[in-house]
């Protein structure tokens, strides 16, 4: 077992409406799959995230495609439009999912 980035093993891509936040991670290598499917979970990022992450997080699995889609609720501070943070975007997302780590074979 070695420890990982997400980033090293991964690829993010990340939408928002409103103040729901959609992030998709896929695995470069579909060997990788199973390590990210037992360690990237929805209890994960509530806890890691947990002043950001105020709401549900539901957990898609895309295993033909080696990906999880993730949808967060109340995750963007009220939204773009409501919000006086300067980045509420749903992109921001992603970049923090693919800097957590991970434990791979």
């Amino acid at each position: 077992m070695s420890t990982k980035i997400f980033r090293d093993i991964a690829h993010a891509r990340a939408g928002d409406k409103g103040n729901r936040s959609s992030v998709n991670v896929f695995v470069y290598e579909q060997r990788h799959y199973e390590a990210v499917s037992r360690q990237l979970t929805p209890q994960r990022l509530k806890q890691h995230f947990a002043g950001l992450l105020k709401g549900e997080i539901k957990r898609y699995d895309l295993p033909q495609l080696g990906g999880f889609n993730f949808v967060m609720d109340e995750a963007l501070e009220g939204g773009v439009n409501e919000s006086l943070n300067l980045d509420t975007h749903g992109k921001s997302w992603s970049s923090l999912i693919l800097g957590l780590s991970v434990e791979v074979d």
